[in-house]
């Protein structure tokens, strides 16, 4: 029974971001978090078989901004803010992601959109946590959910 959980368990596909508020910076920090083994089969899906994520920067930066095109934060009026690319990097079972933008004021809230790999993997569930501006907000991305909204209390912590 345990061998068909541990099995099970490899097979979801899942990644996390996280939005912070960083108020040293004044910035919104975008970090996503990939399993290295998911961002492994999907580089050979998404442009060759023979991509090595592990060995080849051009493949790391090939799939950091394939998930940089995949993901828009929006204000409460619809509009994107732009997002920045801070880097990307392989620590150990992860492959990391990051962006950041300078924090608009009187932000109200921010609608996402969060499609990294579930064009390749139907059953692929982001999760994004937003923080630094109240209470932990989360957001789940699975089956056809494409865009989700989170609202702000006036003054961020």
């Amino acid at each position: 029974m345990l061998v068909t959980q541990l099995a099970a368990a490899h097979q979801i596909k899942a990644a996390i971001t996280t939005v912070l508020f960083n108020t040293h910076t004044q910035n919104i920090e975008v970090m996503h978090r990939f399993n290295l083994h998911d961002a492994e089969h999907a580089v050979k899906a998404l442009f060759d078989k023979k991509a090595d994520i592990l060995g080849d920067s051009a493949t790391q930066q090939a799939f950091a901004d394939y998930v940089a095109e995949r993901f828009a934060l929006l204000n409460a009026n619809g509009e994107p803010l732009m997002l920045n690319s801070v880097g990307y990097e392989i620590e150990g079972k992860f492959f990391w992601v990051y962006q950041e933008t300078a924090q608009p004021p009187e932000l109200r809230g921010l609608t996402v959109r969060h499609d990294a790999l579930r064009d390749l993997w139907p059953a692929q569930i982001n999760t994004l946590n937003v923080e630094g501006h109240g209470d932990i907000k989360t957001l789940t991305f699975r089956d056809n959910v494409e865009l989700l909204n989170v609202e702000f209390d006036a003054q961020p912590n």
